[in-house]
């Protein structure tokens, strides 16, 4: 609170009046206050502590203000509020009185020695020595000269209200900083010196030309050196590249000599596919049948073989199976690099796997995956070959291309396991869906054809179709050939064959697999479902 100013009656305050407000003397001091460097006698006897009076302070009467009773209670009041006539204190007697307060125990002997007072000291609150006496001096923060105008000094000395606080427009504020009325800063230009405002300039100035120098400096551009530079050698590195047996580099290294690029010609049209060497001696080549059926039998077809080497010999149709998309050409030289044989039935899904051939007539070509499935039946059949045939292959991801036909799947050995033979595509590219010829079958195949010049199947003698009633798949009968094992065993149409054996059959392509994989003169049990039952018959496969 900002202490009044003194006005004389009837000042003005804006549009306000104000009466004047002057404060009383202020009240005698105690004895021995008065500052003797400022204090007059008559001073000292204004301060001084009248006779007789006792306290440190007593102001004078006239300024207590009257005490009013209250004013007595109605009975209203006094039935609400007052104590019953029963009661003779301020409780009623048969209160129960409190329990006695515990009496904290005396503190430890080790508390006592740590917190009491040292000697010569009377409390916690004192110095050591005792307290000092007062001390009274002109620079004391009591009583001085101005003592008796000064309103703060007396507690009697009434409170008034000035006006609000005024601040001071920025136009009469000094120099180029000036407070607004929300107390922020700011730089007023007009105020600013010639030599400041010159230094201004000057600090924007040489910021503008260090950005630009090093703006320059960055995007500037070195000058052009010569174009050719005679007698320049690359320092070769010490270090070989360390190649670990099983990688795929090494696969590749073994078996792409094995693998050979299959190119056949028909008049102008042309084809290509790929091939693998399972007899270096004799110079017999195992591939698929849809690479070279269309050569067989035409007048100036051509079939050559190309080697790794770049060299390349013609090759003759020794035997080819449409059943199962194996044929076998033959090439007259001697000593090629046999591929090693592994097994289809050691095969797991997710062994690593390599792909050799020759994708989209690019000879040599290696691309690596897993075996992604296995037994899977796929149905062959191309444009412009007489292959028809279902296999049980070998499913991979690596990437298998037009081309890639014919050509060896390996193992992480470097064992053929599958010949690949087909993709699952969408627009004829590969997209990881590879299907390979199990080795074991290809080589079943080819030895007949290296023997006889033709394999032979099994064939139960039924047409079917794949169907499912929502619970059970199975492969529909549409017609029994007369005189075959089926008919002999008393298959009929619209039976539902459902097993062979103890191999489930989930659909027509299911059932040719288990039929193939059985001898002509095998005697099987095949499960049919007929008139919403199932029954056995038995029945001894024909000669396809």
């Amino acid at each position: 609170m900002t202490p009044p100013d003194a006005r004389q009656p009837g000042s003005s305050d804006g549009d306000r009046t104000v009466e004047a407000v002057l404060p009383p003397p202020p009240a005698a001091p105690r004895a021995g206050a008065s500052d003797p460097a400022d204090a007059t006698p008559a001073d000292g006897a204004a301060f001084a502590r009248p006779a007789g009076a006792q306290g440190s302070f007593d102001p004078p009467e006239r300024h207590r203000p009257a005490v009013t009773p209250p004013p007595p209670a109605s009975p209203a009041q006094q039935a609400a509020f007052g104590r019953p006539a029963a009661v003779a204190g301020s409780f009623a007697g048969d209160r129960p009185s409190p329990p006695p307060r515990p009496v904290p125990p005396p503190p430890p002997e080790a508390v006592l020695r740590a917190f009491r007072a040292p000697s010569g000291q009377g409390g916690l609150q004192e110095p050591p020595g005792g307290r000092p006496g007062r001390r009274r001096t002109s620079a004391g923060p009591w009583w001085k000269s101005d003592a008796r105008s000064d309103p703060w000094r007396d507690p009697h000395a009434p409170a008034g209200l000035t006006g609000p606080a005024v601040f001071e427009e920025e136009s009469e504020q000094e120099g180029p900083v000036v407070v607004d009325r929300k107390g922020r800063k700011k730089l007023r230009l007009r105020d600013l010196t010639v030599r400041v405002a010159a230094l201004l300039v000057l600090a924007v100035l040489l910021a503008g030309a260090i950005g630009g120098g090093v703006g320059y400096l960055l995007t500037r551009e070195a000058a052009e050196t010569p174009l050719l530079a005679p007698g320049t050698t690359l320092t070769p590195t010490d270090e070989g590249i360390t190649r670990e047996p099983g990688s795929v580099s090494d696969i590749a290294a073994d078996v792409t000599p094995a693998v050979v690029s299959i190119e056949v010609r028909i008049g102008e049209a042309g084809a290509t596919g790929s091939g693998v060497v399972i007899d270096g001696e004799n110079g017999y080549i195992v591939t698929n049948n849809h690479v070279i059926s269309g050569a067989d039998g035409v007048e100036g077809a051509e079939i050559r073989a190309v080697f790794s080497d770049g060299s390349g010999s013609a090759a003759r149709i020794v035997g080819r199976d449409p059943a199962s998309d194996i044929a076998v050409v033959k090439v007259e030289r001697p000593g090629l690099v046999t591929a090693s044989l592994g097994s289809s039935d050691a095969v797991v899904v997710g062994d690593p796997v390599v792909a050799i051939g020759s994708p989209l007539g690019l000879a040599g070509t290696v691309t690596s995956g897993i075996v992604s499935a296995l037994d899977r039946p796929v149905r062959l059949a191309g444009e412009g070959s007489d292959t028809n045939a279902v296999i049980s292959a070998v499913q991979t991801d690596a990437p298998i291309n037009p081309g890639n036909s014919g050509g060896a799947l390996v193992d992480a050995t470097g064992a053929v396991i599958g010949i690949n033979t087909a993709i699952a595509s969408l627009g004829g590219g590969s997209v990881g869906l590879g299907f390979a010829i199990p080795i074991d079958t290809a080589s079943d195949i080819a030895e007949q054809l290296i023997s006889t010049g033709a394999a032979v199947h099994a064939a139960l003698g039924v047409n079917t179709r794949s169907v499912t009633d929502g619970t059970r798949d199975g492969a529909l009968v549409l017609n029994v050939e007369p005189g075959s094992a089926a008919a002999d065993a008393g298959i009929r149409e619209q039976d539902v064959i459902i097993a062979v054996d103890d191999q489930a059959v989930g659909s027509s392509e299911e059932l040719v697999v288990a039929i193939d994989s059985h001898e002509p003169g095998d005697t099987v049990t095949v499960e049919v479902v007929r008139d919403d039952s199932s029954t056995t018959v038995q029945a001894t496969l024909d000669q396809a």
